[in-house]
């Protein structure tokens, strides 16, 4: 059966890729699931000279351990991501793909000096899952910025957009399967 598995990428909180199942299944109707494999040890992907980890390379393992699954493999890490034109990414996906990966690193209030708020870390993870999934589903980026689709380069635009898709995201979403 079709499904979306969440997949933890050391270091990483379970407990927060718990919290993604119940509204992933809601936003879109497919079930979801936390994988049981063990955790994927990202540090295959780290870049010394940045002190980050590329997600590019992480994708591609992702498709690897996965290759059979039947759906779509999101993985979730603490750990900060990059592509190499950018200075860090919240998430990357492959368009139309079967993978996406996304990092809560600079999604924590305390990454910006603030004191921790885990009702809003779990807000933008939210959201940045459901991005990344988007675009595993044939989403482009929108120019609704209060759609979950819209680009958000940082932490500040997240906030900014709702979890939901805009009418026509729904529709191009609702299109695609």
């Amino acid at each position: 059966m079709f499904s979306i598995l969440i997949a933890a990428i050391t270091p990483a909180d379970r407990r927060l890729l718990g919290n993604l199942v119940a509204p992933l299944e809601e936003i879109f109707s497919i079930p979801v699931s936390v994988g049981l494999k063990h955790p994927l040890d990202a540090s295959f992907s780290f870049n010394v000279s940045r002190n980050q980890f590329s997600s590019t390379m992480i994708i591609s393992e992702l498709l690897e351990m996965y290759e059979d699954f039947d759906g779509r493999v999101l993985g979730v890490t603490s750990g900060d991501l990059f592509v190499p034109v950018l200075t860090y990414v919240f998430g990357e996906a492959q368009l139309e793909g079967k993978a996406a990966v996304v990092s809560y690193h600079r999604l924590r209030e305390e990454f910006y000096g603030l004191q921790p708020n885990e009702g809003l870390l779990e807000v933008r993870l939210l959201k940045e899952a459901i991005h990344e999934l988007g675009h595993t589903f044939g989403l482009l980026h929108c120019n609704n910025y209060l759609c979950v689709m819209h680009s958000s380069t940082v932490v500040e635009e997240i906030d900014l957009k709702t979890d939901k898709l805009c009418s026509e995201c729904r529709a191009k979403f609702r299109g695609s399967r």
